[in-house]
């Protein structure tokens, strides 16, 4: 039987990988001189994690980052987008470095790169030392003072292997969900104003991170941050509706992106936040807006939008039977990976995109005669992957795809129930399975094209 002739490969060099994150893999949470983090301290309130679950041991990747990284060879990933947790490097956040735990990302590193992996490290991802909360947290300038430091040691220390980097994961989910009542790590409910105030005080810390990365990361070494921006789809592909989710997308990313790209906060971004304004010195934007390398976004669902009868952008919100995975927030939203690439780099003048997260979480990935058979994953990543091709065709500067995520972790709030791995991990005896997404991805990595 001839097979359907291959309409599309990626582009030449194009970058196939995996993500995790280290406070949802590596466990031993208090080994070798490891500070607690916010999300150590978050679970362990009552009621905080799905069946009171913690951070350790999660995967053991502490001591079995050897095992997986063979194993990541042998699914033909070559690279791979991991994250350092800060309190394991300075327990207090600041003050006297831990070099046991600097030390185990020394030999981390090392290990990726004797597998034939490279490494892709995000400065940090939402485990924020408690010892800085109890001290303001992002509330505060403690944070990016104390983060201009971390960002020093680090890429001092790892600069010479490590070449790319990625500043701050999702400003959002640190900052907006964690300090406005929606559930993050640590878990408050403050004004709008303090709110907003987390956010800049991240986008400092980002900052700090890129100007780091100028100053010790050496020949070749390229930054950027990984955002989860506001994402959008037109309903139709018609004029109106494109220019309707283009408007959209531009306004409701301001917070973050304009920053970053444009310099400064837009006046009329300013003036819809009033009284509730960040607040910033003299300086901060010559910081924050240093030029990047490239934008990584974590792309998972999306909203839709049209143009309205009264001419303005209006949102359409998918109904109760609209097709959704066992995370309630993530609704099927294939185009989401065709529009949120195009927009941003039309939008913000973006040069090189990376998907650095995409994925989807289930409860029911079980291992039944040796195989975890998840189709469901199999056939959402072969869906967005399609508008993924779909956006490159069209001039998209996307260079590179990471699947969220290699293994079955800590998957915050909903604890060890959600499995978003292509690797099933069986928490009870440690055991690594790699899914039939696994099996699909090493072969969509091998011919560079959907399979």
């Amino acid at each position: 039987m001839r097979l359907p002739p291959s309409s599309f490969h990626f582009p030449r060099n194009f970058i196939w990988g995996v993500s995790a994150a280290a406070p949802q893999i590596e466990g031993a949470s208090f080994v070798d001189g490891k500070g607690e983090s916010v999300w150590d301290r978050f679970a362990r309130r009552r009621g905080a994690i799905l069946n009171g679950d913690r951070l350790d041991p999660a995967c053991d990747h502490y001591h079995r980052y050897e095992q997986d990284f063979a194993l990541m060879r042998d699914l033909g990933i070559r690279h791979y987008r991991l994250s350092l947790a800060w309190p394991r490097i300075f327990p207090e956040g600041d003050g006297k470095l831990n070099q046991r735990g600097l030390d185990f990302y020394q030999r981390l590193t090392d290990s990726m790169l004797e597998h034939g992996i490279t490494p892709w490290v995000t400065m940090f991802h939402w485990d924020l030392p408690q010892a800085l909360e109890d001290r303001g947290g992002w509330r505060s300038r403690v944070v990016p003072e104390a983060f201009a430091t971390y960002a020093d040691t680090i890429v001092r220390a790892l600069g010479d292997r490590v070449k790319n980097w990625i500043t701050v994961n999702e400003i959002r989910c640190f900052t907006v969900q964690a300090y406005g009542g929606v559930g993050k790590a640590p878990g408050f409910k403050e004004g709008r104003r303090v709110v907003n105030q987390t956010v800049h005080n991240a986008l400092l810390c980002h900052g700090h991170g890129v100007r780091a990365v100028r100053e010790h990361g050496g020949r070749g070494a390229r930054c950027g941050l990984s955002d989860n921006c506001e994402t959008v789809i037109p309903v139709t592909e018609t004029p109106a509706d494109v220019a309707a989710a283009h408007e959209w997308f531009a306004e409701a990313n301001q917070s973050i992106l304009s920053p970053i790209y444009n310099g400064g906060y837009s006046d009329e971004y300013l003036e819809k936040c009033g009284a509730s304004r960040p607040r910033f010195e003299r300086g901060d934007f010559s910081l924050i807006s240093l030029p990047t390398d490239f934008l990584g976004l974590n792309i998972y669902a999306g909203l839709f939008v049209r143009r309205g009868a009264d001419g303005r952008a209006q949102l359409l919100f998918p109904s109760a039977s609209y097709p959704r995975t066992d995370s309630a927030w993530l609704h099927l939203a294939p185009r989401a990976l065709y529009w949120a690439p195009r927009l941003v780099s039309k939008v913000y003048g973006v040069k090189n995109v990376y998907v650095t997260e995409n994925g989807c979480g289930y409860d029911d990935d079980v291992v039944k005669n040796g195989e975890c058979l998840d189709l469901h994953r199999v056939e959402y990543l072969r869906s967005y992957l399609k508008e993924l091709q779909r956006s490159i065709a069209d001039g998209t500067p996307v260079r590179g795809y990471f699947v969220w995520c290699f293994l079955d972790n800590f998957e915050w709030t909903d604890g060890y129930t959600r499995r978003f791995g292509i690797v099933h991990n069986n928490f009870k005896t440690q055991r690594r399975t790699p899914k039939l997404s696994a099996l699909w991805y090493r072969a969509v990595i091998a011919a560079n094209q959907i399979l």
